[in-house]
């Protein structure tokens, strides 16, 4: 962070990682009080605002993502990653989760800062993820002793083509709460307070995911943004099964039901799954049933999310592979991966996974994305933000 007079000036890079997009800033940049930490951050994205107007937020949960990054703490690691979901309705920063798509971002990133020397025809970034105290593996393509940035590849929700970044999830298995199966059962059955029980799975693995079958909180499974994002009761059911699943895995308390929100608390995530079925994506275009194994909607900050969140289609992959979990009993599975059905396509995943020591255990979950760097340059903090903490310009200068 540097003093330009009535502004601080922070490096930053704007970078995108698969659907989402966001800030990457060094840690070395910021504040090291964690409290100030957050004011600049916020302010950085114009947060809280729906608009994100006086902020480099995109206005919306997926182009509101954060990335810290460091040198590394952990020794097999090249750089250091702390991810951040910036809300956009309240002054909070969650970084209590994680997101497989942005991850992509800090892998590309890694490697075009010089974190890791460039190897081709690939290059393994080992990113640790603070969040979550996991390896992650990004494979970037290098040609010519350079990143290669033109490719084929493409995935749903972005525009174009690019080269693949393969990630690897690295013992993904019990991220959170220390189990593949945090209640140690493939579903359960959750009574919701007005009386309605649903069957539900709970599987952890890159994030938190409860999986809930589409008919039986009224929906095809094929639904767009429009048809669940217009739908308060619908919302409103979900949110409810999420909360209860939470507590059901120890990540919620039963004590804070009355304060819980998606805004505040994202784990667990949620989605709905249903057997593959025919239907047209948000641009349009038919997706067959012989051309997934499953359909997927994955709800994130109240809504439905436009693609399918990577952490949440490795948690997916996972369920599908575990007998008994609502995944498994609804996905056509086959040799490999899974190809899930999401709004605007498709998307291949895959997971090892295996019983040993009487529980599941995942040692890798993977898939492919893309990513870019858009822009770079100084985001501008106001001195009189930095004022109301009653730091010295010498307590100011001293950053982590």
């Amino acid at each position: 962070m540097y003093d330009f007079g009535q502004v601080y000036k922070i490096p930053t890079v704007i970078m995108r990682g698969g659907t989402s997009k966001g800030l990457i800033v060094r840690k070395s940049d910021l504040p090291r009080d964690p409290v100030l930490r957050d004011e600049v951050l916020l302010k950085m994205y114009g947060s809280p605002d729906e608009s994100q107007v006086d902020g480099l937020g995109g206005g919306t949960s997926l182009s509101s993502k954060l990335a810290i990054i460091g040198p590394p703490t952990h020794p097999d690691a090249h750089i250091d990653y702390t991810f951040g979901q910036v809300s956009l309705e309240k002054k909070t920063i969650d970084y209590n989760v994680t997101c497989g798509n942005f991850v992509t971002a800090v892998g590309l990133y890694a490697a075009e800062e010089g974190y890791v020397p460039l190897v081709e025809p690939i290059t393994y970034v080992n990113i640790y993820n603070n969040n979550i105290n996991k390896m992650i593996v990004a494979e970037i393509p290098v040609k010519n002793g350079q990143i290669q940035y033109e490719g084929d590849f493409v995935i749903d929700g972005v525009p174009g083509t690019s080269s693949r970044i393969m990630l690897n999830f690295m013992d993904s298995g019990g991220t959170f709460t220390g189990r593949t199966l945090p209640t140690n059962r493939p579903f359960d059955s959750i009574t919701l307070l007005d009386g309605r029980t649903f069957e539900v799975s709970i599987i952890d693995c890159a994030n938190v995911l409860v999986f809930v079958r589409a008919e039986d909180v009224g929906l095809k499974g094929t639904e767009l943004q429009g048809e669940v994002n217009g739908n308060p009761e619908i919302l409103d059911t979900l949110e409810k099964i999420r909360v209860e699943a939470g507590i059901m895995a120890g990540l919620l308390k039963e004590e804070d039901r009355h304060i819980i929100s998606p805004a505040a608390h994202a784990l667990p995530k949620i989605a709905v799954v249903t057997s593959p079925k025919d239907y047209i994506t948000v641009k349009n275009k038919m997706v067959y049933r012989d051309e997934i194994d499953i359909v997927s909607r994955y709800i994130t900050m109240g809504q439905l999310h436009r693609t399918h969140a990577v952490s949440g289609a490795m948690a997916l992959a996972a369920a599908a592979k575990i007998p008994g979990t609502i995944p498994h009993q609804q996905a056509f599975m086959g040799g490999g991966g899974i190809r899930i059905g999401h709004p605007s396509g498709t998307m291949y995943v895959d997971a090892d996974v295996e019983f040993s020591g009487g529980s599941w255990n995942v040692k890798r979950a993977a898939n492919g994305r893309t990513a870019r760097r858009l822009m770079e340059g100084y985001a501008h903090i106001p001195f009189s933000l930095l004022k109301v903490h009653q730091k010295t310009t010498e307590e100011l200068s001293n950053l982590a």
